[in-house]
């Protein structure tokens, strides 16, 4: 179960769910988040108060299990955490990369489920950072680098 929030009503919550369910389908991940699409000046708030950083960013994610276990009962989904994810900042990222935007969409959603699964990036190298590495072979494998996934 993924709880999906645009206040703006930019994206298709259809076609993001069915992204979404190839995307933990693939990593064979059950867990359930809240998926949040705001703007740069949310974001940027965000990024002040939780991070110190007075900046708009495209995705932030607050994953449950950083830190102590999260308690869970039996046969209840797993639960993840919360991402918000900047539209502005999106189409921004999509302009600079040549990159159709439904694509960059589809590179945030995984980049914030692996961040959901526990792993970080030190930098935004792709050619380096193991994490970035393993977001955009995802990407290939899914087709979500055709722009028409």
């Amino acid at each position: 179960m993924h709880y999906i929030e645009d206040e703006g009503g930019a994206v298709d919550a259809a076609q993001v769910e069915s992204w979404l369910d190839r995307i933990l389908t693939y990593l064979g991940e059950d867990g359930d988040f809240s998926l949040h699409f705001i703007t740069d000046s949310g974001i940027q708030a965000l990024n002040r108060d939780y991070r110190g950083k007075n900046e708009p960013t495209d995705i932030l994610t607050f994953a449950i299990n950083d830190g102590e276990a999260f308690p869970q009962a039996e046969g209840e989904e797993k639960e993840l955490g919360d991402v918000f994810i900047s539209l502005d900042s999106m189409n921004r990222n999509a302009d600079a990369l040549s990159v159709p935007r439904q694509e960059e969409l589809r590179r945030l959603l995984v980049h914030g489920i692996l961040h959901l699964r526990g792993m970080d990036h030190a930098t935004n190298d792709f050619a380096s950072e193991p994490m970035l590495i393993e977001q955009e072979r995802i990407m290939k494998e899914l087709g979500f680098l055709d722009g028409n996934a």
